[in-house]
């Protein structure tokens, strides 16, 4: 069937939150034809297929920010998905655990952070802590019953399934945008084809649509200058490493355990997750990429440089100096990346890991070196670009979905 070229709405990228676009939009619109484009070979390769699925509740993000209200709503949008769908998804609870005085202090702001956000946390005593969960250790802790796990791969694919019902959505793979153009009346869309198997027709095929939505993670803010907007920031990618646990510990805690996270910083540190699938793993821990999908290999030198000529990176790195060296090191030595986690589980030793693949964040970061906290949108008339959503992303897809389709209206 030959494909149209003038559509509705076109969105680019097929992770969560562009199939949980395109899904909301094809049911609120059933009768305009929407396209998807993705530049893999299938969706959710990056962020969305490499976290550790956790359905996250709100615990850490200020109240009245977009990433507390779209995480509270899209922990329930996520299980009645799982539910209509028969997905798999378990929501087992979360403990974030206190293991000297500076994270209890920390742990006090959390809990009343937990309240402001109607998450009804529990404080939880270092003997009850014992007995909910015997292999773990902590002076105290914080329970939150609503926190889950799923499979945020398996919900995109049936996003996408959901959607594809419909004979005017389109989706496709392998194609990369190189040219985004705005005009009065419309907007196209120039991709061309990376599929090494079918290079010889590699030339620009426009297309064209009434409204845009960029959805592309760790490349948002390229699609806003392919746009020719300047972007007041830039994502810098950091790389997170997991690892998994030996089968031994496949019924290690009950719940998720969680360390105290450093305030300033958006990384949550290295917790104990239970996997859709019944094994364990620890991670991740969060050092600088030096590439946006540098998982393993080392990247082009124009991909380095693309990195490390950010100027406010240096400023972030210098800031947090002494955070940033600790973590470089638990990347060096699984011996120090143990550590972390035997501060409240001390029965997991480095000779228990084994390699988990790796994920990269996509975080967004301003030139005076501060991290963009919260959700971003960059909007213009007829093209709308999510340029910043980390986790938790994920869970808040479907917020951000419908967010996204008021915004389009507006």
């Amino acid at each position: 069937m030959t494909r149209q070229t003038h559509y509705d709405l076109i969105i680019i990228g097929a992770g969560i939150v562009g199939a949980a676009t395109l899904q909301q939009y094809q049911m609120k619109y059933p009768n305009k034809k929407v396209l998807l484009i993705e530049k893999e070979r299938k969706h959710s390769i990056h962020q969305t297929g490499r976290n550790s699925g956790v359905i996250h509740a709100g615990v850490y993000y200020p109240p009245n920010s977009l990433k507390a209200e779209y995480c509270r709503e899209g922990l329930h949008d996520t299980i009645a998905w799982c539910q209509q769908y028969k997905l798999p998804f378990e929501q087992c609870g979360k403990l974030i655990v206190a293991t000297n005085d500076i994270e209890m202090a920390r742990l006090d702001i959390l809990f009343n952070n937990c309240q402001a956000n109607e998450l009804h946390p529990q404080r939880i005593s270092k003997s009850k802590l014992k007995v909910l969960e015997p292999n773990i250790e902590g002076q105290e802790a914080i329970l939150v019953n609503a926190t889950g796990i799923t499979d945020y791969a398996a919900i995109t694919d049936s996003l996408l399934n959901v959607a594809r019902q419909s004979p005017l959505v389109d989706v496709i793979y392998q194609r990369e945008v190189v040219e985004i153009t705005e005009y009065p009346d419309k907007v196209s869309v120039a991709i061309i084809s990376n599929d090494v198997t079918n290079i010889k027709h590699n030339s620009p095929e426009q297309l064209r649509c009434e409204q845009l939505v960029c959805c592309a993670g760790v490349y948002s803010d390229e699609l806003i200058q392919k746009q020719g907007l300047v972007a007041d920031f830039k994502i810098i990618p950091f790389k997170g490493i997991y690892y998994k646990l030996a089968d031994k510990f496949n019924g290690i805690s009950e719940r998720l355990i969680y360390p105290v996270p450093d305030p300033e910083m958006p990384f949550l540190g290295v917790h104990l997750t239970k996997m859709i699938g019944g094994y364990t793993t620890v991670g991740p821990n969060a050092v600088l990429a030096l590439g946006r999908e540098a998982y393993g290999e080392l990247p082009s030198i124009s991909e380095i440089g693309r990195t490390v000529s950010y100027s406010g990176l240096y400023k972030l790195l210098w800031k947090y100096r002494r955070s940033v060296f600790q973590e470089v090191m638990t990347t060096f030595s699984q011996k120090k990346y143990a550590a972390l986690v035997q501060k409240y589980c001390p029965a997991v030793k480095a000779s228990d890991f084994s390699f988990y693949r790796p994920g990269i964040r996509a975080q967004a970061m301003l030139k005076d070196g501060t991290f963009v906290h919260d959700f971003k949108f960059v909007q213009t008339e007829r093209v709308l670009h999510v340029g910043n959503a980390p986790s938790p992303a994920a869970t808040s897809a479907m917020p951000i979905a419908r967010a996204i389709l008021k915004m389009l209206i507006a």
